[in-house]
């Protein structure tokens, strides 16, 4: 909770701070806000907790996991000609059901083999995203910047009166970048993402769309997005892979 808040006042902080550099005036629209809508599933997520004691199962494979519903909102503020800033809130949350195969021991419970089992899997994600236009031309764009991420996580399991579940939060440096070609004025293709890799884990979030210009403040993008990471460590064994059916609407003022 202190790390989110930390969050929060650094992005107000940072936003107030560049609102005070003079000559650095972007033209044309300064802010957008964009709402993303759509479906999550589930590819593989691989479980153990704790890491290297917990029973490796996995959450889509050996039980059943429903499609979710799932939503984002970012707010991007472009402060110069080459340098935007932005916020994202990104909620997910998957539930799964089923029997447990063999025995499973997960964070101090004991599942026994045949026994029925519910189970939930939240990811949040808070970001702080700084980026520079590479690459602005008639065609092409090019992004490169870097994102504070806050990833609040919880992995759950229950059955009967036996259940554990194990949170966590914490800091995940990213590097961003986009890419966007223009077909048209009015129609555009995009690859936007969110990645890095380190001995510790990795993640990746990645987004490949269409965006059509609807009008000189509006646009509509629809795509493919995926979420893919995780860690092996003594604490907690977990990678994950999450497919996004995405429709996203854009307003820029």
């Amino acid at each position: 909770m202190r790390t989110r808040h930390f969050l929060a006042i650094s992005s107000v902080a940072v936003l107030l701070g560049l609102s005070l550099v003079g000559g650095l005036e972007a033209a044309g629209p300064r802010w957008r806000f964009d709402f993303e809508q759509g479906v999550a599933f589930s590819g593989y997520n691989n479980i153990a907790v704790p890491g290297d004691l917990g029973t490796r199962f996995s959450l889509s494979r050996d039980f059943k996991t429903a499609a979710s519903y799932y939503f984002r909102v970012r707010l991007t503020w472009r402060f110069a000609e080459r340098h935007s800033l932005s916020v994202l809130y990104a909620p997910l949350k998957l539930s799964a059901s089923g029997t447990a195969p063999f025995p499973i021991f997960f964070f101090g419970a004991d599942i026994p083999a045949g026994a029925p089992v519910t189970g939930s899997y939240k990811f949040n994600s808070y970001r702080l995203s700084y980026r520079y236009a590479l690459v602005r031309g008639e065609k092409l764009d090019i992004g490169l910047g870097f994102t504070a991420k806050i990833r609040d996580a919880a992995i759950a399991l229950n059955s009967g009166s036996i259940g554990a579940k194990k949170t966590n939060v914490g800091f995940v440096p990213l590097l961003n970048f986009k890419i966007e070609y223009r077909l048209s004025p009015a129609v555009s293709l995009l690859l936007d993402a969110d990645a890095l890799a380190a001995p510790q884990g990795r993640a990746e979030d990645v987004l490949t769309a269409v965006v059509v210009r609807l009008s000189p403040a509006i646009l509509l993008r629809a795509g493919y997005r995926f979420v893919e990471g995780g860690a092996d460590n003594k604490v907690v064994y977990n990678f994950t892979w999450i497919h996004y059916a995405s429709v996203g609407l854009l307003i820029d003022f």
